[in-house]
């Protein structure tokens, strides 16, 4: 949430909140015993509260205090917020900060996340606060989402799959085949499964393309071309999209064989010249670092070609 505009509550709680004394004092008595308990309160230092989003709108926290622990060079923030009214959706406010402050803390160049506790300092009209500070209570399903956020997130490990596997999943399958094998020597090695999964129709021409595209582009294939071909045969629905691939691969893989053919010639032109410059040079009896700076060669071949 953007920062609303600064009211007299707001301003004078940070202008207290930001003394380095003031702020020791709140948190000897207000931050959470298990945190007091490991945290050096000597060691406070005022942040920045000021968050800049990958939209570039920036977010603001009231105060931003970071701490060292007595056990050893672990960072601790105390993110302090200030409201003079209710908010339905504080505790989600609070768990952005948090994280905001946890990516910078990486930024910086740490390569652990810092514990950031934040503490929601409230004076409004309402008594008591009327709404949860735990943020899964925002949920509909609160217990759903205390599960999904406190254990290890969903994982799909193409490398520990096997093909067979893979070969399985429908729509999905030819992606997951593919990317699992993207880096292997030669992937003319799946044409089996490739033609399997083809033969079973679910691909739209469009999704094909893009398929092969990638394939192309990021995997190896000894001749592409030919591998292409193999695809076309194996599954005749595919068979005149695929083709039109083959023969433009191998059309372009003439074209290349040409021009580097070509460029090779011509190298090869470029150096004879420049051996017969070198010899006329030694000839007239030029310095030979003169003569390997004008042409290029060697001094080692100018060695070779002065005897």
């Amino acid at each position: 949430m953007e920062r609303l505009p600064t009211t007299p509550h707001d301003a004078v709680f940070r202008q207290m909140l930001m003394q380095k004394e003031v702020a020791r004092d709140f948190l000897a008595i207000h931050l959470p015993e298990a945190f007091l308990a490991i945290c050096d309160l000597d060691s406070l230092k005022l942040e920045s509260g000021s968050f800049v989003e990958d939209n570039l709108r920036s977010r603001y926290s009231d105060i931003l205090y970071s701490l060292h622990t007595q056990h050893g060079p672990g960072y601790v923030y105390a993110l302090i917020e200030h409201q003079s009214k209710s908010d339905r959706l504080m505790a989600f406010r609070l768990m952005r900060y948090a994280i905001a402050a946890m990516q910078r803390h990486l930024d910086a160049g740490h390569d652990t996340l810092p514990l950031v506790v934040p503490i929601l300092f409230y004076h409004g009209p309402e008594s008591p606060w009327p709404y949860s500070l735990n943020w899964h209570n925002m949920f509909v399903k609160p217990d759903m989402a205390k599960a999904l956020y406190s254990h290890e997130f969903a994982l799909v490990d193409l490398t520990i799959m096997p093909d067979n596997q893979l070969l399985q999943h429908r729509r999905i399958a030819m992606l997951e085949l593919l990317q699992k094998h993207i880096r292997q020597r030669d992937l003319s090695e799946l044409l089996d499964p490739l033609i399997t999964l083809l033969t079973q129709d679910y691909l739209t021409d469009a999704q094909l393309s893009v398929l092969i595209n990638y394939m192309l582009k990021a995997g190896n294939a000894a001749e592409p071309g030919a591998l292409i071909r193999q695809l076309a045969q194996g599954a005749p629905q595919y068979k005149e999209q695929l083709m039109t691939i083959a023969e433009w691969l191998e059309e372009k893989g003439r074209t290349e064989g040409l021009q580097k053919g070509l460029e090779q010639g011509l190298a090869q032109g470029r150096e004879a010249e420049a051996r017969a410059i070198a010899r006329k040079m030694l000839a007239n009896g030029l310095e030979p670092g003169l003569i390997a700076s004008v042409t290029g060669i060697t001094p080692e071949e100018l060695s070779t070609l002065s005897h």
